[in-house]
């Protein structure tokens, strides 16, 4: 047990100092996520090769892009999807892992195109279309609470 708490203590202190790094180095950062769904009702989701669990595809919005701009590059670089419409707004949820000045824009795709030529990033494990009732073993809880507060009409969440 005391072999842990060494491990424990540096963890605990490198958390503590890359936290307060980023909230001193950056500005407010915003991400942005897409519940692609297909005429069958299923959504898209994405494993990486560099964090566990299936989630919804997207990523962090860049400098002088907007979350519209930021979704579309992100759908096509991870799940080689290019959308025939605007996705709608579903919600904008704080994200609490990371900085209290994050926050996450969800956006809901039904219209879009697959690029069968071409391959996703290599960031990308394993990616495909599950139906809502039987999603992977390993899909993170934020993406089940997404799903349900979006698509059942749970009460949502504030948190991502």
């Amino acid at each position: 047990m005391s072999d842990s708490a060494p491990s424990s203590k540096a963890t605990r202190f490198l958390t503590w100092g890359l936290h307060t790094y980023w909230r001193f180095a950056r500005g407010m950062t915003l991400g942005v996520r897409a519940v692609v769904l297909d005429s069958q009702n299923r959504v898209f989701l994405i494993r990486h090769t560099y964090v566990p669990g299936w989630h919804l595809p997207g990523g962090g919005v860049e400098t002088g892009e907007t979350a519209i701009d930021a979704l579309t590059r992100e759908l096509v670089e991870e799940a080689c999807i290019v959308l025939d419409e605007p996705p709608a707004l579903a919600g904008v949820f704080f994200n609490s892992r990371v900085s209290r000045r994050d926050h996450v824009l969800v956006y809901v795709a039904r219209r879009f195109t697959v690029l069968a030529e071409k391959q996703p990033d290599r960031e990308i494990a394993e990616a495909g279309f599950f139906p809502l009732d039987n999603l992977p073993e390993g899909t993170t809880a934020a993406t089940r609470r997404r799903l349900a507060e979006i698509l059942e009409g749970q009460a949502p969440s504030a948190t991502w």
